[in-house]
């Protein structure tokens, strides 16, 4: 499963051709990804998460088949990101028959002040080459499902904070939250492994 982050913009230029043919790269490109983050947020139900990511391609192919392939990363997201909230909600709705009568609250969007948006441009710069990818996937499996989007969004896919903010469909602020706490959380989770990464196994999250 791919899940180097995503190729860059002169990379993805020669791809350009049908909507079928960009489409396929487009989906070589993010799937192994977008399945890593969506079995995480499902709590690795497999079936689910291809589900999905499978009904997120077929959205944006009938919706914005038109669109570049710079233009289908966050619209892709976006569109896998409400799939996924509804998911939630029917999951949640499910478990707890009298639900509907008030609103189901996922995870909190509260934002936390003066949280400085540290830049990962690459998951691998800010965990060390020491953690291996399977150690880091078992790490934000644990995180809450906001914190793992955030940290996936920022870290694998490499967008900004008003773009991931506009996928999440919250403040950019509560991504600063989210990011903020995801990398603390996967410190705390990672540091028995690579002490260079400072703090315990035993902290508090």
């Amino acid at each position: 499963m791919d899940l180097a982050p995503k190729q860059s913009r002169t990379e993805r230029s020669t791809h350009e051709g049908t909507a079928e043919q960009r489409l396929k790269f487009f989906m070589q490109d993010v799937s192994g990804r977008a399945l890593v983050m969506m079995e995480s947020a499902t709590q690795g139900q497999q079936g689910i998460a291809m589900d999905l990511v499978q009904e997120a391609f077929i959205s944006l192919h009938k919706s914005y088949a038109d669109k570049s392939i710079d233009e289908w990363y966050p619209l892709f997201y976006t569109i896998l990101n409400n799939k996924l909230q509804d998911w939630r909600r029917k999951e949640a709705r499910r478990s707890n028959p009298f639900s509907f009568f008030k609103k189901v609250s996922l995870d909190s969007d509260d934002e936390i002040t003066d949280v400085v948006d540290e830049t990962t441009p690459n998951p691998f710069d800010f965990l060390d080459q020491a953690v291996t990818i399977e150690e880091i996937q078992d790490a934000i499996s644990k995180l809450p499902v906001r914190q793992q989007q955030a940290f996936m969004l920022r870290a694998w896919e490499g967008f900004d904070t008003q773009t991931t903010a506009q996928i999440m469909n919250c403040t950019e602020g509560s991504v600063k939250t989210h990011y903020h706490r995801a990398i603390q959380g996967l410190r705390a989770s990672l540091a028995h492994l690579n002490p260079s990464l400072g703090g315990s196994s035993d902290e508090s999250r």
